[in-house]
């Protein structure tokens, strides 16, 4: 036979399926879906919305949908929008380079300025805040992005921002409730117990 199994010896490669608190959330937890139903921006070409937040013990998850129309774009523009959010077309980023137009560019920021975006280059230090893209997917109407925030942040109003140039969408920020996701945090079960 070509592929066999693995000798019973070698089953066993030692890796721990516990992930580190700031890279996901925990992988027995459900965490606690809070509706938000907002939207965040919008173009000629794109509208991101956050419908849903969902608050884990250490962090929590927003769920970003993006529509994207055509409209006066020709079919060259209109697919490089598309690929621009999609994970098989990394960007490149180097130090003291401008951003290009076609990164779509997340933020968070509390209200004693504490700052963090999901172009930040700290994915591997764990003192936090963290805030990166975890999971692209298409929906039925809508391309879905996840966003992971570590720690949860503070109970208080604070900022999530997001900037595209490439599809006209300028700097935007709005306003979330803090202490909402820190209040959904606090009833989130694991899915065993």
């Amino acid at each position: 036979m070509f592929f066999e199994s693995l000798p019973t010896e070698e089953g066993d490669l030692g890796i721990s399926p516990e992930l580190p608190p700031w890279l996901c959330p925990a992988l027995p937890e459900m965490g606690a879906v809070l509706a938000v139903e907002r939207l965040i921006a919008r173009s000629d070409h794109a509208a991101l919305t956050l419908p849903t937040i969902r608050a884990y013990r250490t962090g929590c998850t927003f769920h970003v949908e993006i529509a994207l129309r055509q409209g006066g774009l020709s079919l060259t523009d209109y697919w490089d929008l598309h690929m621009a959010i999609l994970p098989s077309a990394p960007i490149r980023l180097r130090a003291g380079e401008r951003l290009p137009p076609r990164l779509l560019r997340w933020g968070v920021r509390y209200a004693d300025g504490t700052k963090v975006t999901s172009i930040d280059r700290r994915r591997r230090a764990a003192a936090g805040p963290l805030l990166q893209a975890m999971r692209l997917g298409d929906g039925l109407t809508a391309l879905n992005v996840v966003l992971w925030l570590w720690p949860l942040p503070p109970p208080e109003t604070f900022e999530l921002a997001v900037e595209w140039p490439l599809s006209g969408i300028e700097f935007t920020a709005v306003e979330l409730d803090g202490a909402a996701i820190v209040a959904g945090a606090a009833r989130s079960v694991d899915y065993w117990s």
